[in-house]
C-alpha cells in the first residue's frame, strides 16, 4: 500500500520528482510511481483473478463502471479547460505586459484574480514574446485573503524552480525574523512557494529573493 499509493501522495505533496537522473549517465532513480491515473483506476475495475463466480454479467457490470468513470473524467477535463484554463490566458498575458509596473526587473508578475492555472500559458507566452526564462515569481491571493509567492518552474519538470525561494521550511515569526519582512506565513521546504499576510509583504519577499 505504501509503495503503490501513499508514497506517491507524499512525494507530490512534498515537491519530490517522480524520476531523477542518477550516475552513471543514462540511468534514473524512480522515487515513486503514480497509480491513481485514469488507466490505473480503470484497470482496477477488472474482476479479480481469484474472484469467485465471475461470468459475463460480472464483466458487463464492471465495464459499465469503467464507462461511467471515464465519462466523468472526460467531462471534468473538458469543463476545466473550457471554463478555467483557457480564460486564464488573458489574465496571464495582461500580467506579463504590466510586469514592469510590479518591479523594474520584470521578473515578477501579479495575478490579482487568484490562483488561476497560469503555468502552461506563461511558458507559451514567454516563447511567443521571446522572453523565455525572464519571469521568476508569480504573486496571487489565496482563498484566505493572504498572498502567495510561487517560483516559476523549470519547463518539463514537475517541481524544479528557476529560482527557488530562500528561507525554506521557515514559518510565521521565524520567517519574518529571518527575511526581515513582516507578515511571513511560510516557505515550502523546496522553496517553490511561500506566503505572506499582505500583497506588499509578498512582493517584498519576491524582491528580496531576486538578489539571494
Amino acid at each position: 500500500i505504501r509503495d503503490r499509493s501513499t508514497q506517491s501522495t507524499w512525494g507530490i505533496d512534498n515537491g519530490e520528482e517522480e524520476v531523477v537522473p542518477e550516475q552513471p549517465e543514462h540511468r534514473v532513480k524512480r522515487n515513486y510511481t503514480v497509480t491513481t491515473n485514469l488507466p490505473s483506476r480503470v484497470s482496477r475495475l477488472n474482476p479479480r483473478w481469484n474472484e469467485p463466480n465471475v461470468n459475463a454479467q460480472t464483466y458487463n457490470a464492471q465495464f459499465s463502471k469503467a464507462m461511467e468513470l471515464t465519462q466523468t473524467e472526460f467531462l471534468e477535463f473538458v469543463d476545466f479547460y473550457a471554463n478555467s484554463w483557457l480564460p486564464a490566458r488573458t489574465q496571464v498575458e495582461a500580467a506579463i505586459k504590466s510586469r514592469q509596473e510590479i518591479h523594474k526587473s520584470g521578473a515578477i508578475i501579479k495575478l490579482s484574480g487568484g490562483g488561476a492555472p497560469w503555468k502552461d500559458h506563461l511558458f507559451a507566452l514567454e516563447e511567443e514574446l521571446g522572453i523565455e526564462g525572464e519571469i521568476l515569481y508569480v504573486l496571487f491571493p489565496d482563498d484566505k485573503a493572504n498572498w502567495r509567492i510561487q517560483a516559476v518552474g523549470v519547463k518539463g519538470s514537475a517541481f524544479a524552480s528557476r529560482k527557488p525561494l530562500p528561507w525554506r521550511g521557515l514559518r510565521d515569526a521565524d520567517l519574518s525574523t529571518e527575511s526581515g519582512i513582516t507578515g511571513g506565513i511560510f516557505v515550502h521546504n523546496t522553496g517553490f512557494i511561500g506566503g505572506n499576510q499582505t500583497e506588499e509583504g509578498a512582493l517584498q519577499m519576491a524582491i528580496a529573493a531576486l538578489d539571494m
